[in-house]
């Protein structure tokens, strides 16, 4: 005996349409999920570096021959070895970099999440981790170069007065560099790089390591980008919130606006005339 099953096409349609919902529904969950959890890490990294800063601020800062102060973030504390110097410093500037970072990359790794095979639903927060974990292991690197370069100028400035007063023409010289750097092709390159993203139509491989070397030339580029501007920063003031957060808009806009070349280029114009007005000022002084 068989029985017949008549599915009615109202029925048919209306079970379509719940199951549609329920995906629409659950995109909307994963979604508010994602950007709540990079929006929490973004708050307490920058919660983290605004107190890191005001606590260097604190301490005060070494005046020195030319009329400027040095950062204590280059010095060693009392009784601190130069690895825990170190590992201080890096730990600061990986919180740091990913205050300054986490605006210009949360789109890019939403494209990521979004790209991932349907098959690996289930695993694609983790792949997206390791994304965001090998581009930060990239200015784990940076950080690891920059201290004790840092640091060995910074002790070659307390030893030579005539070498530290050369330092604010040096840094006017500096971010004059950095923003003629935004005209060549070399920066076009690496931008380029740093702001292409998977499509809607892409299929990103959901294993550790390709999500692995997925991150890290991410992090290649992105830092290579940036290189310039982050130049700017440390002879600026590694720990100066205000060229902080300059240098942060700046490499959002470029990274993140349609028309990002114009807007890299109008960088390089502010670049070179705060430059200009740096060495300006040291002649005028001098």
């Amino acid at each position: 005996m068989t029985t017949d099953i008549t599915i009615l096409p109202g029925h048919f349609e209306t079970g379509v349409a719940g199951r549609r919902r329920v995906r629409t529904a659950g995109r909307q969950v994963s979604r508010q999920a994602f950007f709540g959890v990079l929006a929490l890490l973004f708050f307490a990294s920058a919660t983290v570096t605004v107190l890191w800063c005001n606590s260097m601020s604190a301490m005060g800062e070494m005046p020195m021959p030319g009329g400027w102060t040095m950062s204590m973030a280059w010095m060693r504390m009392p009784r601190q070895t130069w690895a825990g110097a170190t590992a201080s410093f890096v730990a600061m500037w990986v919180v740091m970099m990913a205050a300054m970072m986490l605006p210009s990359l949360t789109p890019t790794l939403w494209r990521y999440y979004r790209c991932i095979e349907e098959t690996c639903r289930a695993s694609r927060g983790g792949i997206v981790m390791v994304i965001g974990l090998g581009y930060f292991f990239v200015w784990t690197l940076f950080g690891v170069a920059v201290f004790p370069a840092g640091t060995a100028i910074a002790t070659a400035e307390m030893e030579w007065p005539a070498l530290a007063r050369a330092v604010p023409l040096a840094a006017g010289v500096i971010v004059l560099l950095a923003g003629v750097s935004q005209f060549t092709a070399w920066k076009t390159r690496h931008l380029v790089g740093c702001r292409v993203a998977p499509g809607n139509d892409c299929v990103l491989p959901a294993r550790s390591a390709a999500a692995w070397r997925q991150g890290v030339g991410l992090g290649l580029h992105c830092g290579l980008s940036c290189a310039n501007l982050t130049a700017i920063l440390l002879v600026v003031g590694v720990m100066d919130l205000r060229a902080m957060a300059a240098v942060t808009v700046a490499i959002t806009a470029e990274r993140l606006a349609p028309a990002g070349q114009a807007v890299s280029r109008a960088v390089g114009w502010v670049a070179i005339g705060a430059g200009l007005l740096l060495i300006a000022g040291v002649v005028r002084l001098g």
